[in-house]
């Protein structure tokens, strides 16, 4: 993971420093398989489920930066799509990944902000993308569970 391209985010204050903390960690990855879940369920509307599925994303590549001693400064714009490009250095997730993920961050905003629909395939994916992640932070801390 490349602690670098870390500093420089923080040096032009897109990220801030915090100490690391393996329990907030863990609420993190708790929250993130929380909202999975939430995702799962079929009598959601697709709005929310996506939206669920969303957070969890998010939720993950915060304990990501957390177990650097990071948090994005939520101060600036941009913060979102900050959190999910350091993934490639928090998790090591591969670029054409981190394109995926910023393409449903996108679809997010749409839905949130301009009521654009959530298809059953950008629902889909954006759970898979969830499981996927969650997966990988699970393999990185065992003990921090799998299961909400």
């Amino acid at each position: 993971m490349s602690s670098d391209h870390l500093a420089n985010l923080l040096r032009i204050g897109l990220l801030d420093a915090v100490p690391p903390s393996p329990e907030l960690r863990a609420r993190m990855l708790h929250a993130a398989q929380s909202r999975l879940t939430d995702a799962l369920r079929l009598h959601n509307s697709p709005e929310t489920r996506f939206d669920c599925a969303y957070t969890a994303i998010r939720a993950v590549a915060d304990a990501a930066l957390l177990a650097q001693g990071y948090r994005t400064s939520t101060s600036k714009p941009g913060h979102h799509q900050t959190t999910l490009q350091c993934l490639e250095h928090t998790l090591g997730v591969n670029l054409v990944v981190i394109r995926v993920l910023d393409g449903l961050r996108k679809q997010r905003n749409l839905s949130d902000y301009d009521g654009e629909p959530v298809t059953q395939a950008l629902l889909q994916a954006c759970i898979e993308q969830a499981q996927q992640l969650l997966a990988l932070a699970h393999a990185r801390w065992p003990g921090t569970g799998s299961n909400g």
